[in-house]
């Protein structure tokens, strides 16, 4: 017993010390896993008692499992203690193993600092053995400078000596060779300057650069004199070779060079075209260009060889003539401006402009910035230099020809374009008021010949069209736009812009808007007398079809209007400074056309509302409380149908290129129309069952119409857009619901009032009075009905505004067609 108590204290024991955490339990798991229960990290001694004995029976083999268990427990000592006493030794061996280990560090460690010493050794071994080479490498670099040095030297004094005597000879054919080599051989000696021989020398070299410019310069002012004509002999070989020595000097003699013979030049230019010479004013412009190109094609025979190609003498030399020109013709300008006129000013401008192009063709504009240029590869002169094309005679004789030729846009990448039409800038002025003039003729042209025309005939192609006259304007718009373009594309260009809005105003106001048809106060009523002996045709719209024509061909020439100023503002951003782009704003031009569209559409729809007014107001008179029978459509009906198929088919022939604007008139006609039917059922007053079956018959069959109203009358049938179809179908459904609730009897009235409310959704009083008004009930009843109509009508839903309109399901569509044809089919078994 005693033995027992202690076995289960020392189990208690074991298992608060072999309390495991959930991990380390998982990870005996994974590598020894078991099956058995008394592994289980939750093993329970009690269920595994009862799973061994389930029964009384099944106690018998108590001593039997007893004995297994017991066995189990001693063969897991002796596992346990056959482990145990093989740890026994494992730290002496690790102490023993760590021995070691330091032992063989100890010597690998003594092994490393032997083959250092020995390295040491080696190198110092090395040094020695090679410091007599370096001695030696040493010695042949500074004897190889020094060689070097002292050839440098001998060159140096040499060629200052060459170079004083070839001076002094004018050789400059080998002066330029030797100056050049001097000045690299000079370089070499900077870090000697201290050395009075050296700095002698460099002395030397600048005195002889200093007197070789002065020299040159005199035999340039020598061969070309300030005053006189040239040499009769033409250019030296001296001077050839004079140039590539200027190359090697200060850049201010090349310069200087360049400067004073450009100078003389164009000396004889100055003369000839001074300010108070006939040929200095515009209409003798050609001659100017004309006797550059002379001058160029001269100078390429003659002086062509004697500058080095890089220096561009030829486009220098035209460079020079384009601001000398652009100076003196500002001057004459300024002071002849009264005598500018418009095509004078064109002819000089077009001239100019065309003379830009042609040096831009011949030259890269390479001397236009002091940034390196990329010369263009000449080729002889004869077969590609532009001032040899054959020139127009000096009479000017083409000027008119060539101001209506249509000109190309300058090129963007023309680097001279404005080196001298820049001067006719602040003169564009006479321009602008040409071209304002011009259009104002226009426009008035536009207006007479309209009224002498008239308006599109019917039938003709005019009928619906653009007029003409948009057409011409816009060609003129764009054709001022390109030679405004080429002329500046700075502040006349907005000046141009300003005018083309003002124009295009008043083409809208005058042309457009001017000629738009007035409407009528005639209303030419119907009687219900008139509307029995009506027949097809006999009623007459009244706007005539010529005027349905004319506001037709407006409404598409506002359209095209408007696209095309939109392309203009567009093109007009493209040409114009891009620092000037933001003052490009045509948006009033085209709200203005939109409006004209907008203006005609209402007209056409408010000729045909007003022609179908006085079928409406017949059918409000009309006594439906004695109908005795339903028959066909009511003659209002057939009124209303005419009108429709006599105005929708020529709106619609004439408004084919604009298919979206007819869409809109359709939907607003649709839009003014059905209101104001239903407004006219309200009319109606003491509707019997019958006469509500005729005006529900009737109802439907202008549905129809509606729904069909855009391919009314046409051979090609095509379907109505959505939009439209749902404006028709939500407007005459809610007819129909009007009628539906008339015929419905008033009692009892809580049922009414409630019908009422499901099918028409409306929960304005008003209209329930008006539908009591058709329905011919007493003051009396009404305000009990008013009382019950206000207390059934439900609650809106919290968040709303709570108005009148009600969202109540209402029948389809498809249901109420359904109905309809239900309707007609008991009113043909009646009849």
């Amino acid at each position: 017993m005693m033995m027992e108590e202690e076995e289960l204290e020392f189990a208690e024991d074991l298992e608060a010390i072999l309390h495991l955490t959930p991990e380390v339990q998982l990870a005996i798991e994974q590598v020894f896993p078991s099956q058995d229960p008394l592994d289980r990290a939750d093993f329970n001694a009690v269920e595994y008692i009862n799973t061994l004995f389930p029964t009384e029976q099944s106690l018998a083999n108590i001593d039997d499992v007893v004995n297994k268990i017991r066995l189990k427990i001693r063969c897991l000592d002796d596992n346990i203690r056959t482990v145990v006493r093989g740890q026994t030794n494992v730290g002496q061996d690790g102490r023993q193993a760590l021995e070691e280990a330091q032992v063989a560090i100890g010597q690998l460690f003594g092994k490393i600092k032997d083959i250092k010493d020995k390295a040491e050794k080696s190198e110092q071994m090395v040094k020695e053995i090679t410091r007599d080479i370096k001695q030696l490498d040493h010695a042949k670099r500074h004897l190889t400078t020094s060689i070097t040095t002292l050839n440098h030297l001998h060159m140096l004094a040499g060629g200052v000596d060459s170079l004083e005597a070839m001076t002094r000879k004018r050789q400059y054919g080998e002066v330029a060779n030797l100056l050049q080599g001097v000045v690299n051989v000079l370089e070499h000696f900077h870090k000697y300057m201290g050395i009075p021989q050296i700095r002698q020398l460099s002395e030397r070299v600048k005195v002889a650069q200093s007197e070789l410019g002065t020299q040159i310069l005199a035999d340039f002012e020598e061969a070309f004199p300030a005053q006189g004509s040239k040499r009769a002999g033409g250019p030296s070989n001296v001077l050839r070779d004079a140039c590539l020595v200027a190359n090697v000097l200060d850049p201010r003699i090349k310069q200087e060079i360049i400067k004073k013979f450009i100078r003389q030049h164009l000396s004889e230019y100055m003369v000839l075209f001074q300010e108070n010479q006939d040929v200095a004013w515009l209409d003798k412009i050609d001659r100017r260009y004309a006797w550059i190109k002379r001058q160029l094609v001269d100078y390429e025979e003659k002086y062509g060889r004697m500058f080095p190609e890089e220096w561009c003498m030829t486009e220098r030399i035209a460079v020079e003539f384009c601001h000398i020109t652009r100076t003196e013709l500002a001057k004459v300008m300024r002071t002849r401006a009264k005598e500018i006129e418009v095509k004078l000013l064109l002819f000089a401008i077009q001239r100019t402009t065309n003379f830009e192009g042609l040096l831009a063709k011949r030259f890269s504009g390479c001397t236009l910035t002091d940034g390196p240029g990329v010369k263009k590869p000449e080729t002889p002169l004869e077969s590609t230099n532009p001032f040899l094309e054959d020139e127009i005679g000096e009479d000017g004789s083409e000027m008119e020809e060539d101001l209506d030729r249509p000109k190309k846009h300058k090129a963007p990448d023309n680097p001279f374009h404005g080196i001298i039409s820049k001067c006719f800038e602040s003169h564009l002025y006479v321009y602008i008021e040409s071209q304002d003039k011009n259009l104002g003729e226009m426009i008035d042209r536009f207006v007479s010949d309209f009224r002498a025309q008239g308006p599109p005939k019917v039938g003709t192609e005019d009928g619906g069209a653009v007029l003409p006259s948009c057409a011409d304007l816009f060609v003129y718009y764009k054709k001022c736009m390109v030679q405004c373009s080429q002329l500046s594309t700075g502040e006349p260009m907005i000046a141009f812009t300003t005018i083309f809005q003002k124009y295009l105003r008043e083409y809208a106001w005058k042309i457009l808007s001017g000629n738009l048809p007035k409407t009528s106060s005639n209303s030419g009523g119907l009687t219900i007398k008139s509307l029995l002996q009506e027949k097809e045709g006999s009623e007459a719209a009244k706007f005539t079809v010529e005027e349905l024509c004319l506001i037709c061909s407006i409404l598409s020439t506002a359209e095209y209007c408007l696209a095309t100023t939109q392309q203009l503002e567009e093109k007009l951003k493209e040409k114009v400074d891009k620092t000037l782009v933001e003052r490009i704003n045509l948006t009033g031009e085209m709200d203005t056309f939109s409006n004209v569209i907008s203006n005609s559409i209402q007209l056409l729809v408010q000729d045909l509302d007003a022609a179908c007014d006085p079928a409406l107001t017949a059918m409000s008179k009309m006594p439906w409380q004695s109908v005795e029978h339903v028959g066909d459509q009511s003659p209002y009906v057939t009124s209303v149908i005419m009108h429709i198929k006599q105005n929708v088919p020529i709106i619609r022939d004439n408004l084919a290129s604009t298919r979206k604007y007819f869409t809109q008139f359709c939907i607003k006609f649709t839009n003014s129309f059905i209101p104001k039917f239903i407004n006219h059922l309200f009319r109606c007053k003491t509707i019997s069952m019958v006469g509500a079956e005729q005006l529900l018959l009737d109802t439907h069959s202008l549905k129809t119409v509606l729904l069909d109203l855009p391919s009314i009358g046409s051979q090609v049938v095509r379907k109505a857009p959505a939009s439209y179809t749902k404006i028709v179908v939500k407007g005459m459904t809610r007819a129909e619901m009007i009628l539906k609730v008339v015929m419905a009897p008033h009692e009892p009235s809580v049922v009414f009032v409630d019908n009422y409310i499901k099918l028409l959704a409306d929960g304005n009083p008003e209209t329930f009075q008006k539908t009591l008004d058709m329905k011919g009930l007493k003051r009396s009843e009404q305000s009990s009905m008013l009382e019950l109509f206000r207390q059934r009508l439900p609650t809106p839903p919290s968040g709303t505004d709570g108005g009148p309109s009600l969202s109540f399901s209402t029948p389809t569509p498809e249901q109420e067609n359904s109905r309809i044809r239900k309707l007609e089919k008991l009113i043909k078994k009646r009849l």
